[in-house]
């Protein structure tokens, strides 16, 4: 089965859970991407890999699902230096974002501490509150 129907509508299963539960976009954008780098590198984890970061450049990861960020471009010192750079990735939090941004993002995931935290800790955390959000997610099957 493809990644598109016939209608050119976005065939879900074929998406990863977190993308299941985002706006229609983030489905296109991902979809779109992988099926161009699976033509160009293969079935594999490069070809997954060039998807996301299509995806972090409009989307960022908010719990258990991405949501349209305020600005496009990279997301974190990784993204903005490409896949041979030694830089650490956010994980789908767009570390670039201001830090009242982030902070609005830990109020919403309700995340312990957030007032006296740096943008560096916010960060980290929400990437935390992500994937905790996520597992909670598919456990339960939504």
């Amino acid at each position: 089965m493809g990644r598109f129907t016939k209608k050119g509508e976005v065939n879900e299963e074929e998406l990863p859970s977190t993308l299941q539960r985002s706006d229609e976009k983030a489905k296109k954008t991902y979809a779109a991407t992988l099926e161009s780098a699976e033509e160009q590198y293969g079935d594999g984890e490069r070809a997954h890999r060039t998807a996301y970061a299509a995806l972090k450049h409009s989307h960022e990861k908010v719990g258990d699902h991405w949501e349209p960020k305020e600005e496009n471009g990279p997301s974190d010192a990784r993204a903005a230096g490409g896949s041979n750079t030694s830089r650490a990735t956010a994980g789908g939090v767009d570390a670039n974002a201001s830090k009242d941004h982030l902070y609005s993002l830990a109020k919403e995931l309700e995340v312990p501490g957030r007032s006296s935290m740096s943008k560096a800790e916010l960060v980290d955390a929400l990437q935390k509150a992500n994937d905790r959000e996520t597992r909670k997610a598919r456990e339960s099957g939504s």
